[in-house]
């Protein structure tokens, strides 16, 4: 089996992403936010571009109206969110998220989740990692840890969010994610 990284054609130039960045946290600040601070250096050293980052609360109204802000700024092409993927009370990420997707990508969470029992065992089982498509944006909650950031990011992320990955990656298909959307609203 080729690796992710043999399967960059170098021949075709790089497109930096617009990414959003959200930590769903009670306790992280900026000073403290680890995991929020990984998922930056990631993005701008794989030469995208960071449009934004904010900490919000573990309230799933406060999640979807930013998720909602970002889906309806055309600048913004990704969301990349950290934390609220696990099993307690205050963990409402992936409700959130199922929310305002137009289209959820359950190929994500299984992959997360295969990866990570690859790493962890079956404490993989704990997360609910997940990923959608809302008024053509991308969305992807990660677990609230480090650990799960890098291995959403370097393991799935950076190269799905490289035009350059073959056979396909989701950069090529960002004009046509809103059709379905565009259609609805026209009809």
């Amino acid at each position: 089996m080729r690796s992710s990284d043999d399967r960059i054609d170098k021949s075709i130039t790089f497109k930096p992403v617009n990414i959003a960045v959200m930590t769903v946290s009670d306790s992280r600040t900026m000073e403290n936010d680890r995991s929020g601070d990984l998922l930056k250096s990631r993005i701008i050293e794989d030469g995208h571009i960071l449009m934004a980052r904010v900490i919000i609360s573990d309230d799933q109204p406060k999640i979807i109206a930013r998720l909602q802000e970002w889906i309806d700024d055309p600048a913004i092409d990704v969301v990349v969110a950290t934390g609220g993927t696990g099993l307690t009370g205050r963990d409402v990420t992936p409700e959130a998220f199922r929310a305002v997707f137009d289209k959820e990508i359950e190929g994500f969470g299984e992959l997360f989740r295969h990866l990570s029992f690859l790493k962890i065992g079956t404490s993989t089982v704990q997360s609910r990692a997940l990923a959608g498509v809302a008024g053509g944006t991308y969305l992807f909650a990660l677990p609230g840890s480090p650990s799960g950031c890098r291995d959403g990011w370097d393991d799935i992320l950076r190269y799905q969010l490289d035009i350059r990955h073959k056979p396909c990656n989701f950069v090529e298909i960002m004009p046509r994610l809103a059709e379905s959307v565009t259609q609805r609203r026209r009809g």
